[in-house]
């Protein structure tokens, strides 16, 4: 009785150490006994599955890199939101029944991001979005969000100044696309157009219009730039053909929502961008061989992808190491989460309020199909 009772106690405090969750880490402190999912969220279907595809991608990536340098088994759960927020939803309730998954990539769209948070919010689930730009985002209502992408109150007004210092407009038209993401950017585009003497004209466009005849006809022949912060760049290159068909010369200016070289290829457009062209890094190079080996070309929505999918990773990766990984344990590790060579180049680090610190966006200039930087 005295040794089974010696025995009863050690195996107690074994389980008291372990607690009754597979995912804590061993004695040792090591990760490689940890178990758990991130679950990845975006549009790998539908209008807007070409950029869903390159972000499934790069956080497969980041996920096959990540655990063969660590050494760690960590699996991925895709959940395909069509960039839909109600399909978004669906997708949250199903993360959320999971138990294995404690941290999300995505959203991709900020209207899905608004749609999931009270939900990620209320579960203590951590989400780190590698596209998602509204401003308001990261207003304290959704404190497990994060993201790895800057805000549009940082786009808005660097692109109106680019189109005021580099492109001397006089008068811009901006058609929003009905959307959260699309309004608030374009919002923050006219207040600084405005205050710098810029006469502007304000419009509207559903994103399953697919005939933008009629809207490109209120394009005045005086206008110099029509800026689109669309979602969809099919969309967008459809409304230049028209624009063009119909004599047009304003220049497009498209948020980042159009960085897609397979689908927006209006010569002498502009783009704003969220992320840098990984190819002009230098440190990258290896990684841009390796996933250009195995899943071909990719634009800038990517890597920021693989960026968020190394967060969200490195994160459960120090919970485990530090005795336990959950949901909760991952969302306080991503507070202080500090990469310090991301793929973006710098250090990758975010602010109290979720936002990544130092984010900025990049303006890039389409000629003959090519996306050329034209600012540093």
């Amino acid at each position: 009785m005295r040794w089974a009772g010696v025995l009863a106690t050690v195996i107690a405090l074994v389980v008291a150490g372990c607690g009754n969750d597979s995912n804590k880490s061993s004695s040792g402190g090591g990760a490689a006994s940890c178990k758990g999912s991130v679950g990845v969220m975006g549009p790998f279907t539908g209008d807007a599955a070409s950029i869903g595809q390159e972000q499934l991608n790069w956080s497969k990536f980041a996920l096959e890199r990540f655990n063969s340098e660590n050494k760690t088994s960590y699996q991925l759960v895709e959940g395909d939101t069509q960039l839909d927020p109600a399909q978004a939803s669906t997708v949250a309730q199903q993360f959320l029944s999971n138990d294995a998954i404690v941290g999300v990539v995505g959203p991709a769209g900020s209207q899905e991001v608004e749609a999931v948070g009270p939900v990620f919010t209320r579960a203590n689930l951590g989400f780190v979005s590698g596209s998602a730009t509204k401003t308001t985002l990261t207003d304290g209502s959704r404190p497990t969000f994060f993201r790895v992408v800057s805000r549009d109150d940082v786009q808005g007004p660097q692109d109106a100044r680019y189109m005021m210092e580099n492109l001397k407009a006089k008068k811009v038209m901006i058609i929003d696309d009905q959307t959260s993401y699309s309004t608030g950017l374009a919002d923050a585009a006219e207040q600084t157009l405005k205050a710098g003497g810029v006469a502007t004209t304000r419009d509207s466009v559903n994103q399953k219009q697919s005939d933008f005849s009629a809207l490109v006809s209120k394009v005045s022949a005086d206008t110099d730039v029509v800026f689109l912060p669309w979602q969809l760049a099919a969309k967008a290159q459809v409304f230049s053909q028209q624009l063009s068909e119909q004599g047009g010369k304003a220049v497009i200016f498209g948020s980042d929502g159009l960085f897609s070289p397979s689908d927006f290829k209006a010569d002498g457009s502009y783009v704003s961008a969220f992320a840098p062209d990984i190819k002009g890094i230098p440190a990258d190079a290896d990684l841009v061989s390796a996933y250009s080996a195995k899943y071909g070309e990719f634009g800038t929505f990517g890597p920021p992808m693989f960026a968020a999918t190394q967060v969200v990773l490195t994160a459960m990766n120090e919970a485990c190491k530090a005795g336990k990984l959950d949901r909760k344990s991952v969302v306080d590790k991503l507070k202080t989460t500090n990469i310090s060579n991301s793929i973006l180049g710098g250090s990758l680090k975010f602010t109290d309020k979720g936002d990544v610190d130092g984010g900025r966006f990049y303006i890039f200039k389409i000629t003959g199909g090519k996306y050329t930087l034209v600012t540093q």
